[in-house]
Order: structure tokens, then C-alpha cells, then sequence
């Protein structure tokens, strides 16, 4: 499978100047990291990178020190062996990156599949006596629930099984290569997000690597643990849910909130599940407000 090139899908790459690359748990990372002070996480969701957060970062940067890493298997990060893909081993990818980096984040802000690493990541903390993530999460349309019924073991499945398919992988890259293909599938998820956007995802989703990363991610997610322990949650949680959202619908943060002690939820009309790169001010607005930040 060949890997995004930082020399040629990364060049122009968002943000580029505050790019470098860390060695960390095993793997070379793809992080950013800009402005200075409160530490801020920023964890994308699955099948995205960096350019994620192009327009939000850095105008969180004028009030923090944005740390925002590439997933592992995603972007310009090395796809990780064994279970590294799962939820648990995300969470400890990320933590030893932070350990390279020295740097203990405030507050974490995810989304979608990214709200579950940082949400896991204080959940542990916790239990470990610590507190890197003090200031609280969150969640952008936060991926925190399973898919409900017969769907919440065919999907996992399904992409196990594209996963372990090389020609299925090959088919899905050439398919998003083609004009067109990656604005119909991010329209599918209630989003309408501009032509570098648009651009950015393309590079990345026509190349193998990147969507084997994606679907190694899906086929070893398992949401349930982590929905058991949200009545452990000792940090605000902020819950932001886009009402256009088809890919998370709002009730999912809904039903977070009634696990997670104290969490509140921000609801958006007319957004999609990309709401941070269709309007990266409001978001900006929502995430300052949540970290104790003027507005």
C-alpha cells in the first residue's frame, strides 16, 4: 500500500510551516503545532488528517498552543501494527506523542471518531491518578455511540473484511480519484465544505495507504467500553451536535449527555458533520467559551 508523500499530497499541505514529524510509540508522526498558551489537543476523525482543523487551528491558536497530530494510519502518520488501530491503541499512541513532545494538553477537542480517543485519553488519565486533560473535552459531533442493531456488527465487520482486501482498497482509491467522488461523499454527510477542502481529502483518499488506515480504524472500533465508563467523567464535556449531521445524528450527543455528569450540548441547525471546516469561527467561538477563553 503506498503512503501519502509529505513531497507530493503534502505539498501546500494547511498549515504546512507549523508541521514537523516525531518519532513516538513506535511510529513517525505527522504533528502541528502553533501559537502559545493554554496546551490545546486536536484530535480529527476517521478517514481525515491535519487539514481537518486548516481554517480552525489557527485562529485557536491566537489564545492557545494547538497541538494537532495526524492519526495514526491517516495523513502523514505511519499506520500502526497489531490492535494500534483500535480505540485503546489510539489512546496510547496519543499519549506517547504527548510524552515525545513534553507537552501536557488543557483541554482536548475531537471529532467525531477523534471525541472517543479524547475522551478515552482523560478517562485513563483518571484512573492512572492523572490529569493531562484538566480542562475538560470537546466533542464535535462526537462518534460516541455504536451503530444501532444488526448495523453496529455488519459495519465493523465490513470493513474488516475491505480492510483485509487489497483489491477493495485499490477500488475505493481510484474511485475517489475520480471528479466529483469525494464532493458526493462528503455532501453524504451533511457537509459542504469549499474546493481546497474538498482537494486536501481527495489527495488523501486516492491514496491505498490511507484508506487501509481508515479501515483498519473502523473494523477495530468498539464504542461500549467507553459508553460504560462516561458516568466516571469528572472534566466538563461540551457536546457539539449539527443538526444537517448525517453521519452522527444530534441524538447521539444527546445520549452522551444523560451518561457524562454535567455535560452540556451545543446544538447547530443547519450544519453537517464537517460543521468546524464549514464554519470554523463559530466552532473557534464554541471551543474558547468551553476552555474558559474571552469569546
Amino acid at each position: 500500500m503506498s503512503r501519502p508523500d509529505w513531497n507530493v499530497e503534502g505539498r501546500g499541505w494547511p498549515n504546512r510551516e507549523a508541521s514537523r514529524f516525531v518519532l513516538a510509540g513506535g511510529l513517525r508522526w505527522h504533528v502541528q503545532v502553533m501559537g502559545s498558551g493554554t496546551p490545546m489537543l486536536l484530535l480529527h476523525g476517521s478517514g481525515a488528517a491535519t487539514h481537518s482543523w486548516r481554517d480552525l487551528a489557527p485562529l485557536l491558536a491566537r489564545d492557545f498552543t494547538v497541538i494537532a497530530p495526524d492519526l495514526p494510519g491517516h495523513g502523514f502518520t505511519q499506520a500502526p501494527a497489531g490492535d494500534g488501530a483500535s480505540l485503546p491503541g489510539m489512546t496510547r499512541g496519543v499519549e506517547a506523542l504527548l510524552a515525545a513532545l513534553g507537552v501536557k494538553p488543557v483541554i482536548a477537542v475531537g471529532h467525531s471518531a477523534g471525541a472517543a480517543i479524547a475522551l478515552r485519553l482523560r478517562l485513563d488519565a483518571a484512573a492512572r491518578g492523572g490529569d493531562p486533560l484538566g480542562g475538560g473535552v470537546v466533542a464535535l459531533n462526537g462518534a460516541l455511540s455504536p451503530f444501532p442493531g444488526a448495523a453496529g456488527h455488519l459495519f465493523p465487520a465490513l470493513a474488516k473484511l475491505l480492510f483485509l482486501n487489497p483489491v477493495a482498497i485499490h477500488l475505493f482509491a481510484w474511485r475517489a480519484s475520480q471528479p466529483g467522488a469525494v464532493a458526493r461523499l462528503m455532501e453524504s454527510t451533511g457537509s459542504r465544505i469549499d474546493s481546497a477542502g474538498l482537494d486536501f481529502y481527495r489527495r488523501l483518499m486516492s491514496t491505498t495507504g490511507h484508506v487501509e488506515g481508515a479501515l483498519a480504524m473502523m473494523s477495530q472500533w468498539n464504542l461500549e467500553p467507553l459508553r460504560a465508563d462516561l458516568g466516571d467523567l469528572t472534566v466538563p464535556l461540551t457536546l457539539v451536535a449539527a443538526g444537517n449531521d448525517h453521519a452522527v445524528p444530534p441524538r447521539v450527543a444527546h445520549e452522551a449527555a444523560a451518561l457524562a455528569p454535567g455535560a452540556t450540548v451545543v446544538d447547530l441547525p443547519g450544519l453537517g458533520h464537517l460543521a468546524h471546516e464549514e464554519s470554523p469561527a463559530l466552532a473557534a467561538s464554541i471551543i474558547r467559551r468551553a476552555a474558559g477563553a474571552p469569546d
